[in-house]
């Protein structure tokens, strides 16, 4: 898939591989690039550096959702790639409060399902388009000091699968990005709060290439966008050895201190 002369809706587009993917896209010769953004300040900000179409929405409400869509489709005519890719992240465990595990699920799970629900029936009637799920390589492998974040992840991982399989072959491209440590304001969050941002910043990229990585993936029609190569190798030793990965898993806590 590629992007040129085409309509694209990024959400979380304000700011980080939002940003970049919204920048990316219209440097590609997108037609019309909706930048969308709970601060709606920033979505206008990089909307006006694109000559795009700023949208506030919290992607957690499927009413704003479906505003996004309509908004886009007023303004650009049919949407050719939606980008699920606003997330949130927090620590702890399963002793995390309730109202945290229901924003987190809502933002990184349900947004997904809702932007689903608003363009994938016209986009199977017409038999062509894309849908781009941001999840993390804690979506393939885990999350070291948060539970929420990684169940989530994988969460959003099985979701892209699922529309795969089962729309795959209607003329839906579904691409799964799952990047490790970006240069963001959430891994800045983890370099506050956790030794986990220690190993983040030592493999980390930057959003711009994380953005490339996408154009390069969904070029090549890969439904995996692995900006951190490694991670595919991390994967495969998960499923090759489950016991073994999880025990090297257990160790890697453990030189963290968190274990």
């Amino acid at each position: 898939m590629r992007v040129k002369n085409k309509t694209v809706v990024v959400t979380g587009g304000g700011s980080g591989i939002g940003r970049a993917l919204c920048q990316a896209f219209a440097a590609e010769g997108a037609r019309g690039v909706v930048v969308s953004d709970i601060d709606g300040d920033r979505a206008a900000q990089v909307a006006a550096d694109i000559g795009g179409l700023a949208v506030a929405a919290d992607v957690a409400v499927e009413a704003d959702v479906q505003r996004l869509v309509a908004e886009a489709r007023a303004a650009y005519g049919a949407i050719d790639l939606f980008c699920c890719n606003a997330g949130i992240a927090t620590e702890g465990s399963f002793e995390v409060p309730d109202d945290q595990w229901h924003r987190i699920m809502q933002v990184n799970f349900m947004a997904h399902v809702y932007a689903a629900r608003a363009v994938l029936p016209e986009m199977l009637e017409r038999g062509d388009g894309g849908f781009l799920v941001t999840s993390s390589a804690a979506g393939l492998l885990t999350q070291i000091g948060s539970a929420p974040y990684a169940v989530t992840k994988h969460a959003a991982v099985a979701f892209a699968e699922w529309l795969s399989v089962t729309h795959g072959d209607q003329g839906l491209e579904v691409f799964c990005l799952c990047p490790q440590g970006v240069r963001t304001a959430m891994m800045a969050q983890f370099e506050d709060e956790s030794a986990i941002g220690d190993y983040l910043a030592k493999v980390a990229v930057e959003p711009e290439d994380v953005a490339a990585a996408v154009i390069e993936a969904m070029a090549e029609g890969h439904f995996l966008v692995l900006p951190h190569p490694e991670v595919a190798d991390f994967f495969q030793r998960k499923a090759n050895d489950y016991d073994r990965w999880l025990g090297g898993m257990r160790r890697f806590q453990q030189s963290l201190g968190k274990g």
